[in-house]
């Protein structure tokens, strides 16, 4: 167990965040080579390390969320729970990462697959074309121990474009914020009651009457709630903190969007957060996060938002709504990173792991998660091939406040090990 954690603190001092992750990239594949280990790594810098004849495939992703301080981390520990100081921890995915390097050490005959990018889109999985030869693929990107994951939600982002020229505005300078609320993950934190700090502060202006839009920087990541919102106005009514909202008095005199008070419009009628739920699974079955908004005098508005779904129809659906209420509102609109949503499949294999499961914590349930896994990419690809997914408790990804609890990783991956022996 010591070793697991000892390898991720090592990956904690090396800067791995999304698109900035070479060095960690260049560190596996050396620490890889140097315990016998093939090696390939292709255009993407999705990195494929094989030895044996293996049947099992062990995937996760090696990028982060770098989210506070990251990547510069400060790993502490409390009564058996890791964090970050005043950062994201990057336990998303790095303890699988850990738990690999923990199978290299020990020699195990293996395949891995470590995807690139896939905190922004999964951009590493949807280029994956390495020559697999394992019948099984085990994902370590879950994130309650004791639970199977047998399918996943499909997804999209959508950014927004709206040109606009400034005018002279009216009234008192004032910005406007809201800063430091809790943010997480705008998948499986999606409904859980989470402040989003961009509809606080739309729901704000709109009580105040505030029409005039100077500038906006709000949120953080397409696949976090926005934690944070700063807002330029212009208002002939006295604005005052309230709440989450913090305003101050500027001493200038900017000029506004002309279409300034459709923008603080939108924000406040769009439909964040959780729109459907799949009772039999106790999960969401359609969101959207709105994540990100930009907005000043080099120009224009853009916005940013993540859609997720359970099934084909209803992702293309939430795509397709979502724009047209875009271009309603004199936006053009650009859909990427779309990933299929992976269909809840129980085979031998999930029963396998299932069994694996309940011999070391008693219990065990099999789930489907309202995030992108990077299974249902890859299983497009390789259509032979079975997939499970597990993972030890991690809390909070995505935001300042991530948590891994240690004794379930222990757990974990003596799951993992009874696994690796019957396949």
């Amino acid at each position: 167990m010591s070793a697991i954690i000892d390898h991720f603190q090592t990956i904690t001092q090396i800067p791995h965040c999304s698109k900035a992750a070479d060095k960690l990239l260049d560190f596996l594949v050396n620490f890889a080579k140097s315990r016998g280990y093939s090696v390939e790594v292709d255009e993407v810098k999705n990195i494929y390390i094989y030895k044996g004849n293996p049947t099992l495939c062990l995937q996760a992703h090696y990028d982060m969320v770098c989210m506070g301080k990251a990547p510069v981390l400060e790993t502490y520990i409390e009564e058996g729970i890791m964090r970050a100081k005043d950062s994201s921890l990057g336990a998303d995915n790095g303890m699988a990462i850990a738990m690999m390097m923990q199978n290299m050490d020990e020699g195990l005959d293996l395949e891995f697959l470590l995807t690139a990018d896939e905190e922004i889109g999964l951009i590493g999985a949807n280029e994956v074309a390495f020559d697999l030869k394992a019948k099984y693929m085990l994902n370590l990107d879950s994130e309650d121990e004791a639970e199977v994951y047998i399918g996943c939600a499909g997804g999209a982002d959508l950014v927004a474009n709206k040109a606009d020229i400034y005018v002279d505005g009216k009234g008192t300078c004032y910005e406007v914020a809201v800063r430091g609320l809790t943010g997480g993950h705008s998948g499986v934190d999606i409904d859980k009651g989470i402040p989003s700090a961009i509809k606080v502060l739309g729901k704000y202006l709109v009580e105040n009457e505030v029409t005039q839009l100077a500038s906006i920087y709000a949120g953080e990541r397409r696949n976090s709630i926005p934690a944070n919102a700063v807002t330029i106005v212009r208002s002939e009514k006295t604005l005052e903190d309230d709440g989450d909202v913090t305003v101050r008095v500027l001493k200038e005199s900017p000029k506004v969007l002309k279409e300034g008070e459709k923008v603080i419009k939108f924000i406040d009628v769009f439909q964040h957060g959780v729109l459907g739920m799949n009772d039999e699974l106790g999960i969401p079955s359609i969101s959207i996060n709105l994540a990100i908004i930009t907005a000043d005098e080099k120009g224009g508005v853009q916005m940013e938002v993540s859609a997720r779904a359970m099934s084909v129809e209803a992702l293309e659906y939430l795509t397709e709504s979502t724009a047209k209420l875009f271009e309603f509102y004199g936006f053009s609109v650009d859909v990427q990173d779309k990933y299929p949503a992976w269909k809840p499949d129980v085979s031998e294999f999930t029963n396998l792991v299932s069994e694996e499961m309940k011999g070391v914590f008693g219990k065990t349930k099999m789930m489907a998660i309202h995030a992108g896994l990077e299974c249902g990419v890859i299983a497009e690809k390789y259509p032979s091939m079975k997939f499970a997914s597990i993972g030890p408790t991690i809390r909070y990804p995505h935001s300042t406040r991530e948590e891994v609890d240690l004794l379930s990783v222990e757990r974990t991956y003596k799951v993992l090990l009874g696994i690796i022996g019957r396949v």
